[in-house]
């Protein structure tokens, strides 16, 4: 245990909980400024008040179901244009617990080579093999497409925007080649759903493929301000998950306190136009992405920390990504917009990141 606490501070990637303090924030991931609402701690309170309980009380499989998170399911999946969903705990957990069941021993799973580290997880302990594809490369997922057995059941797993460079996939061509080689796509849209598509439905919804993929994550920590995830798709897969999902079946239901929270977020979504044409505003102005989250790539970890420390006496809140989020020598500063981030804030940060070119 100690080697690997060594190792990791000899590669400059050793990390350390911290204690978040007031400074212009670029950092987290509260995209339209739900968390910090006073619209919607005003609208939870008297969500709170309907409640005859605050805890789960058990799994969903036990006594931690109710008509409450029945009809919010039901509620989301017909707002994203899905026959079903199911409520996990976490985005995490939904990730490893759709890709942990779903899968037999002759499957195949493709996944992008930048997806995130829950999904990589799921893909650890399913049955399928598994092979990734370069990132955003047709070409390269159309070799792996033709490389199937005929036996073989495929899965593509990609993420509509990317965490740590804010990518965005091309969603109607990699559709297009999972039709034609009869692959399902799974589509992590954590990062999107909110600021993009039609009252924040995200973009598998702006690329008119709402309820014809396999299945969609959607989290409840970033847009939406709460905590928790939904796994979108049809009825059967819903019925696999809930006989057959392991971090369902096994898991304490979320607590009605958190499920008002997911409520109270969808009843203002329709209501965010100005918060999100604000964030496409400062998206404008952005030098690497065309989505809210910037990389900035940087020489070293060295220099990563050191522009990081020096950004925090200014008054910035900023975050770098180390190896194994990031390969190792392509550490980046990552900066996140934010609808109440002003183009002001924005240019104050820029002209301080000039300096270190």
């Amino acid at each position: 245990m100690n080697k690997l606490l060594c190792k990791r501070k000899l590669h400059g990637n050793f990390r350390c909980l911290e204690q978040k303090e007031e400074r212009i924030d670029f950092a987290s991931n509260d995209y339209l400024g739900l968390a910090r609402s006073q619209q919607l701690k005003q609208a939870l309170f008297l969500e709170w008040q309907s409640l005859d309980r605050i805890g789960a009380t058990g799994s969903r499989l036990l006594t931690g179901n109710s008509g409450y998170v029945e009809v919010l399911e039901a509620r989301i999946a017909a707002f994203h244009g899905f026959e079903a969903g199911l409520i996990f705990n976490s985005g995490y957990m939904a990730n490893v617990g759709l890709l942990s069941t779903i899968t037999e021993d002759e499957d195949i799973l493709l996944f992008d080579s930048h997806i995130h580290a829950s999904t990589l997880e799921g893909i650890h302990l399913a049955k399928a093999k598994a092979y990734p594809f370069r990132h955003n490369d047709l070409n390269h997922l159309e070799k792996r497409l033709k490389q199937r057995t005929c036996q073989a059941t495929i899965y593509v797993c990609i993420e509509s925007i990317y965490s740590t460079d804010g990518s965005i996939a091309p969603l109607a061509e990699i559709f297009t080649l999972c039709e034609k080689y009869h692959a399902h796509l799974i589509v992590d849209e954590a990062h999107a759903v909110g600021l993009f598509g039609k009252e924040g439905r995200g973009l598998v919804f702006e690329a008119g493929l709402s309820g014809q993929i396999f299945a969609q994550i959607v989290t409840f920590s970033k847009a939406l301000g709460a905590f928790g995830a939904i796994v979108l798709g049809g009825h059967s897969l819903k019925e696999v998950l809930v006989n057959f999902s392991k971090p369902f079946i096994y898991t304490t239901a979320l607590p009605f306190s958190v499920l008002a929270a997911i409520k109270c977020s969808y009843d203002l979504f329709p209501c965010l136009e100005k918060e999100r044409t604000q964030l496409k505003a400062l998206i404008s102005c952005g030098m690497y992405s065309y989505t809210h989250i910037q990389p900035f790539p940087v020489l070293h970890p060295q220099l990563a920390r050191s522009v990081v420390e020096q950004m925090k006496k200014e008054g910035i809140d900023i975050r770098a990504l180390f190896s194994p989020t990031v390969q190792r020598g392509k550490e980046i500063i990552r900066v996140t917009l934010h609808a109440f981030n002003s183009k002001h804030e924005l240019a104050y940060l820029l002209q301080r990141l000039e300096r270190y070119g």
